[in-house]
């Protein structure tokens, strides 16, 4: 495993860190990758630290607490070897939201009590408006505090689109920014995020680096998902284009060495600005695929532009995110 400097926060993280949306489960009315195993998930998790993983990505709504819950049974005794980074301010699956201040602190004191520790590495909002942000400053002054008062080592955002990310690192000068980026959602790299992250110091998180699994190859066109499975809200056709997608990129990975969730996670990491890609891992076998991305590096100048070309020449979305 790699490691890198998560921007000017201090922090030094596994490239491929272990995005733990899915592991919280679905139970209560949550949203995530449907029903999930917690000794299944534990595992994943105990395989991941094995293999050299030391960045975990949660947050206080996934399975409505559970990942943060499991994270802290699974890896309490390795506390002090791993960044763990959560989020705040989503109440629901797409809203509401609350960024007071009164709900920072009482979620953070939450959080540490799920995650069993008295800090957390990373503090992340969890798709603010920006406007909110500029027009509230108390907002980012509230975090700022709990990070003098060393209940957080470094804040950050989780933007909404990358679009938000733009604003997030210039405007208010977070540290760190976590994004959606994968061989087909490339708008960081066009907008020039990627570029002003690396100019000005700020790390980025790459989230969704396989697209919510597609580009691993796994899933085909009239796949059907369990409910509680956010895929299953998408559109048909929004899921035929990204079950075809490692088809689009095919001759573009039969060049390079690796599976195609490596070749996607590899491409993620030939970016200088992206300090970790954080792919969702639900099991062992998940989470050796995924990790061996890093052994094999990242990805020549030439296959990286050969991907940028397929991309600019196909359309991936449908209809916007949510």
């Amino acid at each position: 495993m790699r490691y890198r400097r998560l921007g000017a926060t201090g922090l030094e993280v596994s490239e491929v860190g272990f995005g733990a949306w899915g592991i919280g489960g679905v139970e209560g009315g949550a949203v995530g990758y449907g029903p999930t195993d917690d000794r299944e998930s534990t595992a994943a998790l105990r395989r991941a630290f094995d293999l050299g993983v030391t960045f975990y990505d949660t947050a206080d709504i996934y399975g409505n607490g559970h990942s943060e819950e499991l994270i802290g049974a699974a890896l309490h005794d390795v506390r002090s070897r791993i960044v763990i980074a959560t989020k705040v301010g989503l109440l629901g699956p797409y809203g509401p939201q609350d960024f007071s201040p009164v709900h920072l602190r009482a979620s953070l004191e939450a959080s540490l009590r799920r995650l069993q520790t008295d800090y957390v590495d990373l503090y992340q909002l969890h798709n603010p408006p920006m406007a909110l942000l500029a027009r509230e400053p108390d907002i980012l002054g509230t975090l700022e505090a709990m990070r003098r008062e060393g209940k957080v080592r470094a804040i950050g955002v989780s933007v909404k689109s990358p679009d938000d990310g733009l604003p997030a690192v210039r405007a208010c000068g977070v540290q760190a920014a976590q994004v959606n980026f994968s061989m087909i959602d490339q708008r960081s790299r066009a907008n020039g995020l990627l570029a002003l992250a690396e100019e000005v110091g700020a790390g980025l998180v790459a989230r969704t680096p396989l697209c919510y699994g597609f580009l691993s190859g796994k899933y085909s066109t009239g796949t059907a998902f369990e409910p509680g499975d956010h895929r299953a809200a998408w559109s048909a056709e929004q899921l035929s284009v990204w079950a075809g997608a490692p088809r689009v990129f095919g001759e573009a990975i039969a060049r390079t060495s690796g599976t195609p969730a490596q070749v996607a996670l590899r491409f993620c990491l030939s970016y200088g600005a992206v300090a970790a890609a954080i792919p969702g891992m639900l099991t062992t076998l998940q989470v050796d695929e995924n990790t061996a991305a890093s052994r094999l590096g990242p990805l020549g100048e030439e296959e990286r532009f050969a991907i940028e070309a397929i991309y600019a020449a196909h359309e991936f979305f449908m209809r916007p995110q949510r």
